[in-house]
């Protein structure tokens, strides 16, 4: 542990507090016009995952842990546990769904992630920008629809739901993110700043 003020805390850190570790998840200071700068921190308490705020002066102390990242690749599902494999040692780590969280639909097999660990246990994870899925159903074509004015749900093999153009085939592939997307012929692309605005444009047969 080593004792650091509140405002040179960052997303990923891990603190110290009451002899439990949080994971900080967003962290912001705040400088108002009048009165005393402020740090705001969001954080998830490693040991059962439940969330907490924290507002402190910005020159106030924080215990801050040392962590560890590594490349890991994705093997399978065990339940509520994933399974991890170090590339260069073929050590196994299970990750719990808690710590993976809303990333499980994008975990692909062989899928290179980092891991942020924390005395050999995984407190984070971070996954590629991009992830290629295959449209496994659409619905089909209403006779009379235009393409520009027809937005039909597409089903990935992840099971999210995507709205393509119509129409589309079951063998095309799409490209998917958690946060954004923007198209690219029959591709689902991920961009920054296009949260929202994931199409597939029509597919010629």
């Amino acid at each position: 542990m080593v004792s650091v003020i509140a405002s040179s805390v960052r997303k990923g850190n891990v603190l110290e507090k009451d002899g439990k570790l949080y994971l900080v998840i967003g962290a912001e200071n705040i400088h108002p016009g009048k009165g005393t700068p402020v740090t705001h921190l969001e954080m998830r308490r490693i040991s059962d995952g439940v969330k907490t705020v924290e507002r402190l002066r910005t020159t106030d102390s924080v215990e801050k842990a040392f962590v560890e990242h590594q490349t890991f690749n994705y093997l399978y599902q065990d339940g509520e546990q994933y399974i991890f494999m170090q590339p260069q040692t073929f050590d196994q780590l299970h990750v719990s769904s808690d710590v993976v969280g809303d990333k499980i639909p994008y975990l692909t097999e062989n899928m290179e992630v980092q891991l942020q660990l924390f005395e050999g246990n995984a407190i984070s994870i971070e996954i590629p920008q991009r992830a290629t899925f295959e449209i496994v159903d659409t619905e089909p074509v209403v006779k009379g629809q235009t393409a520009s004015g027809s937005f039909k749900p597409a089903l990935l093999s992840n099971g999210r739901r995507r709205p393509p153009t119509t129409p589309v085939h079951e063998e095309r592939a799409d490209h998917e993110n958690s946060d954004d997307c923007r198209h690219r012929r029959d591709r689902i692309v991920c961009g920054p700043g296009l949260r929202g605005q994931c199409r597939v444009r029509e597919v010629g047969r």
